[in-house]
């Protein structure tokens, strides 16, 4: 599994925008079309589009 790095000022803001707290994800893969998440505690995975 690869390491998650703490989120950008853009990608904190499409966090915020999701309902999610940046404090407590970790970006693993961020590309044009989705960016992966990781969260800090439980570890779980989870994918969000872009675009939409």
């Amino acid at each position: 599994m690869k390491q998650g790095k703490r989120p950008n000022r853009r990608q904190r803001e499409e966090l915020k925008a999701r309902n999610l707290n940046p404090a407590n994800w970790l970006i693993e893969r961020d590309s044009t079309t989705e960016f992966v998440l990781i969260h800090r505690f439980s570890g779980t995975k989870r994918t969000i589009k872009r675009g939409a």
